[in-house]
Formats: structure tokens, sequence, C-alpha cells
């Protein structure tokens, strides 16, 4: 240092000294949370997925899904134009699935009596196997299903119904989560916006069904698949 050059001023406390450390504790947290909690997900996220689901018996479809097949402790909702396309032979899988635990498939106000001996051939757990017909399929398909789902005593449990208030739909979704069940809920038309986990709509083709994948939560979505049955 020169004579007669100003000496630069001594730091005072605090400056130029390095910033605490954040808090990371809200960040690991929330981490923690989505590694652990499977009903979220992040939207940019392509590799966190869980192929945990109940597979549906083609291997195409469940490429389709976020889960690699039905998902568990959620609703499914099939949109169907008419009964009797080959709706319920895409779920004989997931019935013979579900026949193999200690718990039961229920079937709620089916369009037609469900044939026995093709059920059975199919690998469907008879024995397992709860069918109910309620007097006023109107109001109580909903709540027998919601019952149901909630109890956890059954694997799945399908219910075919007419339009039904979305926080209808929101109840039976949170019931299936609560029971850890599988919900199939069958109706004729799309309503807008759905809390179900997943929703479908099948048209028939001379040999299946093409599915078109209107929902899938974590997933894509109106994506279609040709499915020879």
């Amino acid at each position: 240092m020169t004579a007669g050059a100003a000496m630069p001023p001594l730091p005072t406390r605090g400056e130029n000294q390095p910033p605490a450390a954040a808090d990371l504790t809200p960040l690991l947290e929330l981490e923690k949370l989505l590694q652990e909690n499977r009903h979220l997900w992040r939207g940019r996220d392509n590799t966190a997925k869980r192929p945990d689901g109940i597979p549906t018996g083609f291997p195409e479809l469940d490429a389709l899904l976020p889960d690699g097949g039905w998902p568990k402790g959620a609703l499914l909702e099939v949109v169907v134009p008419r009964w009797g396309i080959g709706e319920l032979r895409l779920l004989l899988p997931a019935l013979a699935t579900a026949g193999r635990q200690p718990r039961w498939s229920m079937w709620i106000n089916p369009p037609f009596i469900p044939y026995a001996p093709a059920l059975a051939e199919a690998g469907v757990s008879l024995e397992h196997t709860l069918m109910v017909t309620p007097r006023r399929p109107a109001t109580e398909t909903a709540w027998s299903m919601e019952k149901a789902l909630r109890a956890g005593t059954c694997a799945i449990v399908m219910a075919w119904s007419d339009r039904l208030p979305e926080r209808t739909v929101r109840r039976l979704q949170l019931a299936a989560e609560r029971g850890n069940s599988l919900g199939v809920l069958f109706h004729g038309r799309e309503n807008g916006p759905s809390p179900a986990a997943v929703r479908i709509r099948l048209e028939p083709t001379r040999s299946g069904l093409e599915v078109q994948v209107l929902k899938a939560r974590g997933g894509g979505r109106r994506q279609r698949v040709h499915l020879v049955l």
C-alpha cells in the first residue's frame, strides 16, 4: 500500500458472509409423500410408474394404463353404448384373479342373469360370488356399491347403473380407496368430468372391442386399443 492511499473499510459484522442454509425439511417431507403415496404423481414424471395394477388379461391394454392394469383400491368407470357387447368378457380375467383371494366378488343390478358354467370355465370362483338385486335400483344400486366397497370384504364390486351425480361417483371412489377394492361402474353415457381413477369407453367391432381410455389417473388419456375377444 502506497503512502497516502485510503484504507479500505473493514467489513462490518454480517457483510460478505455466506447466507444461512435454507431449511429443506418441507421439501424433504414433500418428496417422501410423493414417493410413499401411490395416489400422488408428478405431471411430468413418466418414469415413476409402478406396475402394481390388476392385470386385465390383455397386454396391449395393460400398456396404456399407468398401473400396468386395473387400479387397486380405486373406481373404474366403463361407458358402454349398449349392454352385451363384450364388456363382461373384458373383466373376466380380473374376476378370476379376485377369486383367488379370500374376499368376495359382488355383482349389483346386472342387466342379464350371469351364466354360471361360462364363469366357472373362465376361472371365476362361484363360491365367492355374490349377486345383489336392489328393489329400487335408481337409489339402492349406488348405496349398495358404496357399502360393499367401504367394508373391504370384496376384492371387486361391479354395478350397473344409470347416470349418477358427480358427488356420488366421488363417494364411490373414496369408498374403493378405503376398502382397497376395485369398483367397476357400468353405465351408458359419458357425463362430463369424473372423480373415478380410470374411465374407459367401449365400442363393439367385428372381432372384439375398441377400448378408449378417457381418463387414467397418473397417465395419458384419449388413447385407443383394439382387443380381440
